[in-house]
């Protein structure tokens, strides 16, 4: 019987980074769950074909946007399972049994990990991971550096990912309308660039999204805005 997950990592410029992410799936391909990993690559310049061979990842190319590479990276992938997973978040310890119980009886269904960060100190990171894990269970509306996995079936199902540049997540959460299952268990993922942006600016600017999204508006058009 074939590992079930096709792993996919939407990449550009984040080759000094996937050591850690990659080394937090060997959990799970100890289990016998990861059937292949994939980087989606959205026009590097840092050596990730390098990477990608080195660890004997598929490697696909084109432009760059993350709803875009990800959905490249669905098309390529074997796995009945796909777990999307950003090349700066660590799948938390305890995620393969997790991810066996979500399997057996949530086919139906999409599962997405409770936010922190690494090593961010002080209280706007935990505020900010607060909020994100509150709207996940309010609305059904995660952040994509949450990890995301979903069966291939259901994934076709509701049109995969749009060909988006951002607010990706956004729009397959309005598909999947209120089928996600957040898990306790939190990814770590790297605030380099919630400390670039800023904080509370970062917080504010994710309000409208879901108010928008809320109101019904379009994920096109939330992207649009959002850049503003």
């Amino acid at each position: 019987m074939r590992a079930p997950i096709s792993v996919i990592i939407p990449t550009l410029n984040t080759t000094p980074l996937l050591r850690d992410t990659m080394l937090s799936l060997m959990e799970g391909l100890d289990a016998g769950l990861v059937r292949e990993l994939i980087l989606s690559d959205g026009g590097s310049t840092d050596g990730v074909e390098k990477m990608a061979d080195f660890v004997g990842a598929e490697l696909v190319t084109g432009p760059a946007g993350r709803g875009r590479q990800l959905g490249r990276g669905a098309e390529a992938a074997q796995g009945d399972w796909l777990l999307f997973l950003h090349a700066d978040t660590w799948m938390p310890e305890g995620w393969a049994e997790a991810t066996v119980q979500h399997l057996a009886q949530s086919y139906d269904r999409a599962l997405v990990y409770s936010l922190s960060f690494r090593e961010a100190k002080g209280l706007a990171p935990k505020v900010f991971a607060g909020w994100a894990n509150l709207r996940t269970k309010l609305f059904g509306l995660p952040y994509g550096h949450q990890a995301f996995l979903i069966s291939r079936e259901l994934y076709d199902g509701i049109g995969g990912f749009p060909d988006m540049p951002e607010m990706e997540d956004v729009e397959i959460a309005r598909r999947l309308k209120g089928r996600i299952d957040l898990s306790p268990l939190c990814v770590r993922t790297d605030p380099t660039c919630f400390q670039t942006s800023g904080w509370w600016r970062q917080a504010g600017r994710s309000l409208w999204p879901l108010l928008r999204f809320r109101l019904g508006g379009g994920a096109a058009r939330i992207s649009k805005d959002s850049r503003l």
